[in-house]
């Protein structure tokens, strides 16, 4: 998959404080690392949704990154609420993620992330046209 990476996200991400601003990188490098393991002729972009960093396939369900001044403490990367995403990461990781609805995954600023999981779930979310119609999306 080729990415195309967009120097205003890098922008709106160095607003943030500096411990928001390494977590944000590195579920954006997770993102980026991620679409490059599909084997997919499509293409990732990198844009901005609602000022907030995004990433978009045509085969796939926008995934997006971001802090929340209300929440200090805590970051998230969300999905599209109206898939079957985040109920099929509960399922398959209730244990290891938090969620908030059926729309993101979040993270303390202390968590360590479980990287495989993560990018597994990136991975559904960056290919979900092509695996929405099966069980558990086929993972």
């Amino acid at each position: 998959m080729k990415v195309v990476e967009n120097p205003e996200v890098l922008e709106i991400i160095d607003n943030y404080p500096v411990p928001v601003r390494k977590k944000l990188l590195q579920l954006r490098q997770l993102v980026l690392d991620t679409a490059l393991e599909i084997d997919s002729a499509d293409k990732l972009e990198e844009t901005l949704k609602w000022g907030e960093p995004s990433y978009v396939t045509k085969r796939g369900s926008t995934v997006r990154v971001d802090w929340d001044r209300s929440n200090p403490d805590q970051y998230a990367i969300y999905f599209h609420c109206k898939t079957k995403l985040v109920d099929t990461f509960k399922e398959l990781y209730r244990d290891q993620f938090q969620f908030d609805g059926n729309r993101a995954i979040i993270f303390k600023l202390s968590d360590d992330l479980a990287v495989k999981e993560l990018k597994h779930c990136i991975s559904l979310s960056l290919r979900y046209h092509s695996v929405k119609h099966l069980p558990l999306l086929g993972a």
